[in-house]
């Protein structure tokens, strides 16, 4: 009987030699976060692999008074751009030239371009925004990483858009893919802002984003410097103290039931 030969998702060979264009949509809760990650997993990629990153920014947001404590913003950066602020604090700590854009996805910028989308939004109807984006056109980006969370749990789930032509029975599905609900228009989002940080810790806890964004952060770097990942996300549940991964797909799997996704409060 031969054993069982573990699953594994390997990054393309294109990836080689040059440097990653990532595109992170929003700057919030788990995308500042996941920005701060990147920069640590830019230094590791020079040191260790002959890879490296060119990340790009978007988000149309100002620093508010509820974003203070949870996010890493300072009062002296109250209605400063989020996205400006923190891409400038990078590039000066760590020597980049990392883009930050001012706006909104995908209007702002051209995500074909990116070969990793990072979407760290706050509604469905901002990833059914991307995803339809992602359906106009033959260029996409290979990875399409998606982080969301309500106030005390979340999920992460890296896949692939599908491209026009081909068909890759080992492709991953990309979070539309495997949770339908959100690219149902008909469920309502939630986006009610927090005007206090009072306010924001009742509804996410403190430290969700954090934990989210590094087991996130975690299954990029084993993607991208060591080559290959064994799952394709994780839920988080602070609560429980639980993270359990979301598996690969199996060549030959069929189509079943998904738990549901956490939609994000406000980030």
């Amino acid at each position: 009987m031969q054993p069982d030969i573990p699953n594994r998702h390997y990054l393309p060979a294109g990836f080689d030699n040059r440097a990653i264009k990532v595109l992170l949509v929003g700057c919030g809760g788990n995308g500042a976060q996941m920005l701060m990650g990147l920069a640590s997993l830019e230094t590791a990629l020079r040191a260790i692999s002959t890879r490296s990153l060119q990340v790009t920014v978007v988000d149309d947001d100002v620093v508010s008074e509820a974003n203070l404590g949870r996010q890493p913003f300072y009062r002296c950066d109250l209605g400063a751009s989020k996205a400006r602020t923190l891409v400038e604090r990078i590039n000066l700590a760590h020597g980049l030239c990392w883009r930050a854009v001012h706006g909104r996805a995908p209007e702002a910028v051209k995500i074909a371009d990116a070969d990793i989308l990072i979407s760290c939004v706050d509604t469905a109807s901002a990833r059914r925004a991307l995803g339809a984006e992602l359906a106009k056109g033959t260029s996409v980006p290979a990875y399409w990483m998606d982080l969301g969370n309500r106030a005390g749990d979340g999920q992460f789930l890296i896949g692939s858009p599908r491209r026009s032509t081909g068909h890759d029975r080992r492709r991953l599905p990309t979070v539309l893919e495997y949770f339908p609900e959100i690219a149902d228009e008909t469920v309502p989002g939630d986006d009610a802002p927090s005007c206090s940080v009072a306010e924001a810790l009742e509804r996410q806890s403190l430290f969700v984003n954090r934990v989210l964004a590094s087991h996130a952060l975690a299954l990029l770097f084993d993607l991208v410097a060591r080559g290959s990942i064994g799952h394709a996300g994780g839920f988080i549940n602070l609560i429980r103290g639980q993270c359990v991964p979301i598996p690969l797909p199996a060549v030959e799997e069929a189509q079943d039931q998904r738990p549901s996704a956490a939609l994000p409060g406000p980030a």
